[in-house]
């Protein structure tokens, strides 16, 4: 895999080591980081990524070092590493070097990595409920894209795939659909699209937000509320969004096979005609 990584005004070829066994991040988990792609020479809301890893970085009481401004253009300069038709991902990062329980925020550290990682092709996957749940703002710093946050969803993922399923559907601690263990989740029933509204269980991520606005704009109705999992087995359509894989279809729930629908298409369209055209504009609610 090909890759590079910024660190302390230089870049590095590779996977170089950032720190220590003492390093505060290493062993009590004050790490936050955002996920842009660059596809087709393009990488669409690469700002709006930008921005929240700083928002995150706060989140968690550190001092980010970098504007997202200053992230963007090293991102950028990243990216121009790389032939102009790679698939890659842009991971910008802070962390803190010292602190306890409590972080030191003026030991703030900052990386960027930009490494090959093609886009997966949109074929479809299987999902099944999962038996952990998303945590609420009072347990867990929900509002950030922090680290300490993945291994409860790597144990859902883990779950669902030793069950025989591509991924799983995690709940809130009220028993509402959340989201997928990495992706948001969207329904569409008679005719209108469904999302679970953004209640601080769950990130509500740059492209869900920017395909609810697509839609949206499109003339599609678009309900972002309170959603059952029994709404979602018996669904028309199910579809997830995300930065990875940007807009994939579900084609099975539990034991009910799908089919990629309508809305799903047109999402992914919108989605595409979008990178392909400006590829940066405000949204109005972003996670």
């Amino acid at each position: 895999m090909a890759a590079w990584t910024y660190f302390e005004g230089t870049w590095h070829e590779g996977n170089p080591k950032l720190i220590g066994p003492l390093t505060q991040a290493a062993w009590l988990c004050c790490t936050v980081f955002d996920g842009a792609r660059a596809f087709e020479g393009k990488a669409p809301d690469l700002d709006q990524h930008c921005q929240r890893v700083v928002r995150s970085a706060r989140s968690l009481g550190m001092k980010p070092t970098r504007t997202p401004d200053e992230i963007e253009a090293i991102a950028r300069e990243g990216i121009g590493r790389f032939g102009e038709t790679a698939e890659l991902y842009i991971r910008p990062m802070f962390w803190a070097e010292n602190g306890g329980v409590e972080p030191d925020p003026d030991s703030t550290q900052f990386a960027l990595a930009v490494y090959e990682s093609p886009m997966p092709k949109p074929t479809g996957f299987s999902a099944c409920l999962s038996r952990f749940r998303r945590p609420s703002p009072e347990i867990a710093p929900t509002d950030a894209k922090a680290g300490c946050l993945y291994p409860n969803s790597a144990r859902a993922q883990a779950d669902a795939r030793a069950r025989g399923f591509d991924a799983a559907i995690m709940l809130d601690m009220h028993g509402n659909v959340a989201e997928f263990a990495s992706s948001n989740l969207f329904i569409a029933r008679d005719g209108e699209v469904h999302t679970p509204v953004v209640n601080g269980t769950f990130l509500a991520g740059i492209t869900r937000a920017r395909v609810i606005e697509l839609l949206r704009g499109a003339g599609v109705t678009v309900h972002e509320r309170t959603i059952s999992y029994p709404e979602v087995t018996t669904a028309d359509e199910i579809f997830s969004t995300g930065n990875y894989a940007k807009v994939v279809p579900v084609t099975k729930i539990e034991d009910r096979p799908l089919q990629p629908g309508p809305f799903y298409r047109q999402a992914r369209a919108l989605y595409w005609d979008y990178t392909h055209g400006d590829g940066r504009q405000p949204l109005r609610a972003a996670g």
